[in-house]
């Protein structure tokens, strides 16, 4: 039903709804209040009729608007937690999502896909709490051979499950801190300080990274290890120089023996290779010595045998054949029984001879004249 509307009679001393305090500065006149308030409402519908039909509707829009309000949306790099009272209920993908209106649920929507860095033994700028530096107190740690080493490393995570991020693990980030710096020291204790600083530098990166990940699981704290970078490591500052000339040493020695093992790598194929053409060359030798002795031994059973047909002729060509195989180099003088009779013959010697090694046949004497079926025995003799 329709409010009445009665004048104010305090003309221009109003209280809160006018523009001035209420008269004579004392507390607000009630009746007054609830009077411009009714003024006010009548206002807002048309014909300056406020009934409990448009009381309806005011109160209807208001719920709607209320409804509304549980309209979310989650980036593509976030994930949404509901919580109803403060109690955690639901994760909801990457989009526009809903939940009920405040104050029944809430949401949150941290990022999950951003990377996050820890930096154990040292910080920086970037860093929580604005100190930089080296945290000797982080990076000492000792060996499985008792060695103290200094290491510094950064642990990289992402958010795996918001829900058991934000709620099973207090301060997350500390605790990934906490496990980081417990499995390094676990791995570096297991392993020796000469591995640790030379070539074993990756697996221990996978090792540290695993065991992280093992326990962060057995906490169900909802993040993954991607990675574990070691920046350095090294021995502690106070014998730091003697483990380098220690580490120089040992490049030295590694150099060296890379050098005797390419010298061995070269030497001996080439002595291999030499014993191999040895035994070729002997088996060589070996054939050609037997072909050779096969072949005299062939030659003297053909010769034995002609001999036993023949031995006058045999024995003539085997003069022969002898003779011209020691005379055949020799320079030979051959004079014509016909030629000069009764004169002595001049006879150039030294000017034949073509140097002073050869072997030349000279006879000294008269020269006596060879008869015909001497010709081929005197030949043969040199005269």
């Amino acid at each position: 039903m329709p409010w009445n509307n009665p004048q104010s009679g305090n003309g221009g001393n109003r209280g809160p709804w006018g523009r001035g305090p209420s008269g004579g500065g004392g507390p607000p006149d009630l009746p007054d209040l609830i009077r411009r308030g009714q003024d006010r409402l009548r206002g807002m519908f048309p014909g300056g009729a406020f009934s409990s039909g448009g009381l309806l509707i005011l109160l209807l829009a208001a719920v709607v608007v209320w409804l509304l309000s549980g309209v979310y949306f989650v980036s593509p790099d976030e994930q949404g937690v509901v919580l109803r009272f403060g109690r955690f209920v639901a994760t909801t993908s990457p989009g526009m999502n809903y939940h009920l209106p405040w104050p029944v649920e809430t949401v949150m929507t941290p990022k999950v896909t951003r990377e996050n860095q820890i930096n154990i033994g040292y910080r920086t700028a970037t860093d929580e709490g604005g100190e930089t530096g080296e945290i000797p107190e982080e990076s000492l740690m000792l060996t499985g051979d008792e060695n103290i080493v200094d290491v510094n490393f950064s642990v990289f995570w992402v958010i795996k499950d918001a829900g058991n991020y934000l709620f099973n693990v207090d301060n997350p980030q500390g605790a990934v801190k906490a496990v980081a710096e417990s499995a390094m020291r676990e791995v570096v204790g297991q392993n020796e300080i000469e591995a640790i600083l030379t070539q074993d530098r990756g697996p221990i990166q996978v090792a540290v990274r695993e065991l992280m990940q093992k326990t962060l699981d057995a906490y169900g704290a909802g993040v993954t290890i991607t990675r574990v970078q070691m920046l350095k490591v090294d021995p502690p500052e106070q014998v730091i120089g003697a483990y380098r000339d220690v580490q120089a040493a040992r490049a030295d020695q590694e150099t060296m023996r890379n050098q005797a093992e390419a010298y061995a790598n070269k030497i001996i194929p080439e002595a291999r290779g030499r014993a191999a053409k040895i035994v070729q060359d002997a088996e060589a030798y070996k054939q050609q010595a037997i072909a050779e002795a096969s072949g005299e031994a062939g030659r003297f059973t053909s010769v034995y045998d002609a001999y036993k047909k023949s031995p006058d002729v045999t024995r003539r060509r085997m003069y022969l054949e002898t003779m011209s195989q020691i005379l055949g180099e020799m320079n030979k003088i051959v004079i014509d029984e016909h030629a000069g009779h009764g004169v002595v013959p001049y006879l150039p010697l030294p000017g034949l001879q073509p140097n002073a090694d050869s072997d030349v046949s000279v006879t000294t004497g008269p020269v006596t004249p060879v008869q015909p079926a001497q010709s081929a025995k005197s030949a043969g003799g040199g005269q």
